[in-house]
């Protein structure tokens, strides 16, 4: 029994000397606590005043709008009576059945798909060129770009002019090298490739100077490193040039691909739509149901669909990205 009562004894002893510096150190760690949460308290208060603005903005213009689009598919309504009708999935059930909606959506990835894979390939092309030392590069860069900050409906309504088969410049050029122009707006063949080359023509210079960007954030050794190789310039765009200008092209990609499926105002100045639906597509055909035709419940069903449709292409791109995109 001693034994352990002086064990006992040189235990407490050695508890109370850990425990004092514990106690003479316990009010300074407890001021430091209070000045480190005082301090995050003053971030948190400052970031939320920051981000309170853009928070509330995207809440009304962005969130709002989608969540209330979702519950307006569920009801037959024509934005004008006070009465909404309930009517659960008919709405998606007859855009299943409604054949104008498939062909808009076939209209819808022919345009994505003509835009993008086409503007992207010029884009890059015309920044190859224009990154080269020559005369005037910067007034042809200039050039390139304007059109991307002229107005949609100056676009529209100039090249409705251009494109006119009796009167256009284009038929003064087609004709003069002994062909005939064709009906580019009226004839079903030809509406949609000629939306295409106007869209094109339009966003072609953004795309260039973000591969411009691109190419001059190009390390210089890599060049020359290839060069000493013998890398000939096929090689050194296909291993050097491309690879880094993956994460430009990727980005270029998802911004061409949302700006397709989102076309809408040349369209509709240009055709509305026509001849026979040829060149309607997702946001024009949505307008027209919206406020044309007043079948709100249908457009939000449309809407919805479009957003799914937006969002499915983004996070496919996203994934797929991570095979072919360096950084």
């Amino acid at each position: 029994m001693k034994p352990s009562v002086k064990n006992t004894g040189k235990a407490n002893n050695r508890d109370k000397d850990v425990s004092q510096p514990i106690q003479t150190a316990t009010p300074q760690v407890v001021r430091l606590i209070k000045k480190t949460s005082r301090r995050q308290r003053r971030n948190i208060i400052a970031f939320s005043a920051f981000i309170a603005p853009n928070f509330i903005l995207l809440s009304i213009f962005t969130f709002w709008p989608i969540f209330y689009s979702l519950y307006l598919s569920f009801f037959k309504w024509n934005m004008i009576s006070p009465i909404k009708k309930f009517i659960g999935i008919q709405n998606y059930s007859s855009l299943m059945q409604d054949p104008i909606f498939w062909k808009v959506l076939k209209n819808t990835f022919y345009l994505a798909a003509g835009t993008v894979f086409i503007k992207l390939a010029i884009a890059l092309m015309l920044a190859l060129l224009l990154n080269r030392r020559m005369r005037g590069r910067n007034l042809y860069r200039a050039i390139l770009f304007s059109p991307t900050f002229t107005t949609s409906v100056a676009v529209a309504m100039v090249w409705g002019w251009i494109l006119d088969p009796t009167y256009g410049l284009f038929r003064v050029f087609i004709n003069s090298i002994g062909l005939r122009s064709p009906n580019w707006l009226t004839d079903v063949h030809w509406a949609l490739p000629a939306v295409i080359i106007v869209i094109i023509w339009r966003s072609l210079g953004y795309d260039m100077v973000f591969f411009l960007a691109g190419l001059q954030s190009i390390p210089k050794d890599l060049y020359d490193a290839a060069k000493v190789d013998g890398a000939s310039r096929l090689q050194l765009f296909r291993y050097v040039t491309f690879p880094m200008l993956s994460p430009t092209t990727f980005f270029l990609t998802i911004v061409s691909v949302i700006g397709a499926l989102k076309a809408f105002d040349i369209i509709a100045i240009m055709t509305d739509g026509g001849p026979l639906n040829s060149t309607n597509v997702f946001v024009l055909y949505l307008y027209q149901n919206a406020f044309e035709w007043f079948k709100t419940g249908y457009a939000s069903a449309i809407a919805l669909i479009l957003f799914v449709l937006i969002m499915g292409i983004t996070l496919i791109q996203t994934r797929l990205s991570k095979r072919w995109v360096h950084y």
